[in-house]
């Protein structure tokens, strides 16, 4: 007995050594972590799943070599719309935008005043940062006012929705249907945007005053906290004269070049940037432009697509408008310029066609996920199928 007691404090020290020598589970390293955040947003984005499986379907229906898929998307597009999200990304994040908007609506005293605001903030940040990106802005910001009496959220949603649709079609770089007809056109950045105008200004000027007359002059008093060390200037600062740079390098036709320069810049001034950018969404129209093409192979569609150079102009806007509210705007907009050259026809066919059905536009379908309230849906078609027969309709007379 004595024995056995003897040994023990040897056993106890033993097992002390073992647990103090253990090694510890490592953590995730800074580079494992960055790499995860880049491919968290490929495993949660339904529509990519979507189009790949269609595009894996497509691909026994109307088979090609996979050697031949690079060749039909638009990398021009591809690499202009990944600068803008990169750029646009590093703007949101650097929370500046933000501040200003929060400081502005503390010195609001009216709901009818806040919801201009509002509509008229997420028009003009749509015509620079692209639709998304500019309710990725507003729509936080306006939720954040719910806890003010009264003070209709839901419906602030919905027509920072129709701001975005409206104020995105007038700049080739408002929205991705923009930029692929941009890139296709040829045309400069000033003449292109000098084509929308009268369509951007008409919308624009209707939806100011369909929004004066939807909210009213009520009194509220709004106080958003605000925090002057979460915003960081250097960073828009930077990504602003970036922003600036790569335009001008698209419009000089190297949209590649420009891409490099911009991924090489963050890399080395603001990679933490780059893990936020939702880098699935350039997969999604890669695989947009392969699943079109695919479909339009299948014999019962290529009887349509191949009289589609035939059409008249006002089919081709039908085509434009309504096919949007088939397949959204920018499957669309890849459809159509694959078989005519009319490019301002199609710009105010699909951009018309972003209003009515939520599918329109992928703008639609994010600002209503965004929104607190689960039936906004119907709601929002109250107000956008209006805004589709408006559209449509000064789209036409202006073109004819």
């Amino acid at each position: 007995m004595d024995g056995n007691y003897a040994r023990q404090p040897a056993q106890k020290n033993k097992a002390i050594k073992q647990y103090i020598y253990m090694p510890k589970i490592a953590e995730p390293s800074r580079a494992t972590s960055f790499i995860y955040k880049i491919c968290q947003p490929f495993l949660r984005d339904r529509l990519m799943h979507l189009l790949l499986i269609a595009a894996i379907l497509l691909s026994f229906l109307a088979p090609h070599p996979p050697a031949d898929y690079p060749a039909w998307v638009d990398w021009n597009t591809i690499a202009t719309l990944a600068g803008m999200l990169l750029l646009t990304k590093g703007i949101e994040v650097s929370g500046y935008l933000e501040h200003l908007g929060r400081m502005i609506i503390n010195h609001l005293g009216q709901q009818r005043a806040l919801a201009l605001f509002l509509v008229s903030a997420s028009a003009l940040l749509s015509t620079i940062l692209t639709n998304d990106i500019a309710l990725f802005i507003v729509v936080p910001l306006t939720v954040g006012l719910a806890n003010i009496g009264g003070l209709p959220i839901g419906r602030l949603v919905i027509f920072e929705t129709l701001a975005v649709n409206a104020g995105s079609l007038l700049t080739p770089i408002g929205n991705p249907q923009n930029i692929l007809l941009w890139q296709r056109s040829h045309l400069s950045f000033a003449t292109f945007t000098w084509q929308m105008v009268p369509l951007a200004l008409a919308v624009s000027l209707i939806l100011l005053l369909v929004t004066w007359l939807s909210f009213p002059k009520k009194t509220i008093h709004a106080e958003m906290e605000d925090n002057p060390a979460s915003y960081k200037t250097s960073l828009l600062r930077t990504c602003s004269l970036l922003y600036i740079a790569f335009l001008v390098s698209v419009e000089f036709g190297h949209p590649g070049w420009g891409l490099l320069g911009v991924t090489v810049a963050a890399a080395l001034l603001f990679r933490e940037v780059i893990a936020k950018v939702d880098w699935s969404l350039i997969l999604v129209f890669i695989l947009m432009f392969i699943d079109i093409h695919l479909l339009t192979q299948l014999d019962f569609i290529q009887s349509w697509v191949g009289a589609i150079q035939h059409f008249s102009q006002l089919e081709l806007f039908l085509s434009a408008l309504l096919g949007s509210q088939v397949i959204s705007n920018v499957p669309a907009t890849i459809l159509l310029v694959n078989y005519s050259d009319a490019y301002k026809v199609i710009a105010y066919g699909v951009n018309a066609g972003g209003f009515g059905l939520a599918i329109g536009s992928l703008a639609n379908i994010i600002a209503l996920r965004m929104a607190p309230e689960r039936h906004l849906w119907l709601r929002f078609h109250l107000y956008s199928f209006p805004f589709l027969i408006l559209s449509g309709f000064i789209a036409w007379w202006l073109l004819v």
